[in-house]
């Protein structure tokens, strides 16, 4: 009937296939479990939960649980949200966005020191300014 090299040359090209599109499909539709999809919501959680992780002491002995959860919780956000035409020209997002790259290059740059007071100020800004903007709608 058929021969086993005939198998694999017409069987591998349908497994990649069939991989691949199970991969994509699988992707798609994952939204991070600390996210509800809705951007207004999203928005004030990360917002609210930053405030709440760059307000602890540096001997708090929750801070290094916290700082690795907003890590998460920055990459989550981003993730979701910066694909998304709708959402990423609205002035609260910019505002997010500049808030999360800088708390993310911190962390990620200078993971052992504590947050300098400039920058522990300008964030508290930059997010208080971004809730304001999505409550608004803007």
């Amino acid at each position: 009937m058929f021969s086993r090299s005939c198998w694999s040359r017409r069987l591998t090209p349908l497994l990649a296939i069939a991989l691949g599109l199970s991969l994509t499909l699988s992707s798609c539709g994952s939204v991070s479990n600390s996210l509800s999809g809705s951007y207004v919501e999203d928005t004030m959680t990360v917002a609210e939960s930053l405030l709440g992780t760059i307000a602890l002491s540096q001997d708090d002995p929750a801070r290094p649980d916290a700082e690795s959860e907003a890590r998460v919780l920055i990459n989550d956000y981003m993730a979701l949200y910066r694909p998304k035409g709708r959402v990423n020209g609205l002035p609260s997002f910019t505002t997010m966005q500049t808030a999360l790259n800088s708390l993310a290059g911190h962390y990620t740059n200078y993971a052992n020191r504590p947050l300098p007071e400039t920058l522990k100020t300008r964030l508290e800004k930059e997010l208080k300014k971004a809730e304001t903007s999505v409550v608004r709608g803007t």
